[in-house]
């Protein structure tokens, strides 16, 4: 990973980062606050060898009691030395468990021993560090051989008595809120990371071009309001969302078949991606630019188109395809701008054969003879073969892509089941981008953060396409349809 995927990471988990760190510092305070206190009272004895020789015998001698003192020192923590302790002041214990209390240690190229002695009691830790060192010093001198004289050459003397200690030395309650948070800081980040590794949903751009060279056309800005207002582009115009689809717009443009082909199926890996709203707001805003657009309804298993335009939807593609009716019969005018739309009718029982049958590749013809944009919304790729057996006799697919939600073998199959009938994917639009954090809309080489007021003056106000129609189809006979019979602004529909 880069450092930029450091950095992602980080806004992404900075929550949960947070608050495993003052997690630990709380566990860290707690554990300070029930530890029970513990006093250090410490002793020092002096070792030595005596010898009334020379000063070559003192300094062999100094050298030698250097040698040894580890072992001495070693002595303090046997039974032989702890238990008159434990006689001498009246402890209820026994002589390992007054070990597990007691150290001694001894610094390298000294004679010195520190006895030290740990206890709940500050008192009692003095008084057991005090007669450690006695009973030290007449250990040594019992066992260690004396010499012809009987004196012990090995002469232990205590350099400084065990004070009582004011202050405990444990718990550490800086040290512990320390390691604490420490361990809780890691332990975030740690978490974290393997979040983002065991992750595989797709988010960003990046993670498109990780799985795929097919050209990104756009993404669609996250709208939490995308079911009660579908039409984005006509009910909110400057929102974020209704923006991307015009940058959608612009860089489809750029987008060739190489085959003569003015065609796209509009399609998506699994449902719930948008796939349904983005062609229906991208014919819309496409119309809008002064294009001929024809939006045709291809899910035979859930048509949606109709309802979202406010359409009737009792006849449609599927008449068209079994010759029940003529194109220009089910064919219907949305709007004030060259959109028509082609809803899918009755769902029929084999729509995989209709959407592959060669009334449907003449159809798509006539329709690119006479549209400068023919849109397909089908079905989703993994589920069922519509959409990769239409996309074979058009321009290709645009697989929409929702951040977040779909993942990257998902797409890899979709990308794979398009491929392997001979179609083609014209691009890839990335849908459901947030708007805020690592990932937002305007994070990307995509988005570039419209707000509120882009482009418009504080008096704009959406089209009325329902009294535009009217004026423009004032003089002339038509047959109108309104959903619910009552006039929707934007809705209207008109069948030629």
């Amino acid at each position: 990973m880069e450092l930029r995927d450091y950095i992602r990471i980080l806004r992404k988990g900075w929550v949960g980062i947070v608050a495993l760190t003052l997690l630990g510092v709380a566990i860290g305070s707690v554990v300070s606050i029930l530890a029970t206190p513990q006093y250090l009272a410490y002793s020092k004895v002096f070792v030595s060898l005596q010898s009334a020789g020379s000063v070559s015998d003192l300094s062999q001698g100094s050298s030698f009691a250097q040698n040894q003192v580890k072992s001495y020192a070693d002595i303090v923590t046997t039974p032989v030395v702890l238990q008159p302790v434990i006689d001498q002041l009246g402890l209820k214990t026994t002589a390992s468990e007054l070990a597990s209390r007691v150290s001694a240690s001894t610094s390298t190229g000294t004679v010195v021993v520190e006895i030290d002695v740990t206890d709940p009691s500050p008192t009692l830790a003095a008084n057991v560090a005090n007669a450690i060192a006695a009973s030290f010093e007449k250990t040594v001198s019992e066992i260690v051989p004396t010499d012809a004289t009987g004196v012990s050459p090995v002469k232990i003397t205590v350099l400084q008595q065990a004070l009582i200690p004011t202050t405990p030395s444990s718990p550490n309650t800086r040290l512990n809120i320390l390691l604490g948070g420490l361990c809780g800081l890691v332990l975030g980040l740690a978490l974290a990371v393997l979040r983002q590794t065991l992750d595989t949903r797709i988010r960003n751009e990046r993670d498109l071009e990780a799985i795929s060279d097919t050209p990104i056309l756009g993404a669609i800005a996250f709208d939490a309001k995308a079911t009660l207002r579908p039409l984005v582009v006509h009910d909110d115009p400057r929102s974020p969302r209704a923006e991307s689809f015009r940058t959608l717009r612009t860089n489809l443009q750029f987008i060739g078949s190489g085959d003569g082909h003015r065609s796209f199926v509009v399609t998506s890996s699994i449902p719930g991606e948008g796939k349904s709203t983005s062609a229906v707001n991208l014919a819309i805003v496409t119309a809008s630019a002064g294009t001929s657009v024809v939006l045709i309804d291809a899910d035979l298993r859930k048509p949606k188109v109709a309802d979202y335009m406010g359409l009737e939807g009792g006849a449609g593609l599927t008449d068209v395809l079994v010759g029940r009716a003529d194109i220009d019969d089910v064919l219907q005018k949305w709007g004030a701008h060259d959109l028509h739309v082609l809803p899918a009718g009755r769902v029929p029982p084999n729509p995989s054969e209709l959407l592959g049958s060669v009334a449907m590749v003449r159809l798509i013809e006539k329709l690119e003879s006479k549209y400068d944009l023919v849109l397909f919304d089908a079905p989703p790729l993994l589920p069922v073969t519509d959409a990769a057996i239409l996309s074979i006799h058009t321009g290709g697919a645009l697989v929409m892509v929702a951040a977040g939600k779909t993942h990257r073998g998902q797409l890899k199959g979709s990308i794979s089941a398009l491929k392997n009938v001979g179609s083609k994917v014209a691009g890839l639009v990335l849908t459901m981008t947030p708007t805020k954090g690592p990932d937002a809309y305007g994070y990307g080489r995509y988005g570039y953060g419209y707000g509120y007021g882009y482009g418009y003056g504080d008096t704009y106000s959406a089209p009325d396409f329902a009294n535009e129609d009217r004026k423009a189809r004032r003089g002339k006979s038509a047959d109108t349809t309104t959903k619910g019979g009552a006039a929707e602004p934007g809705r209207v529909t008109t069948r030629i």
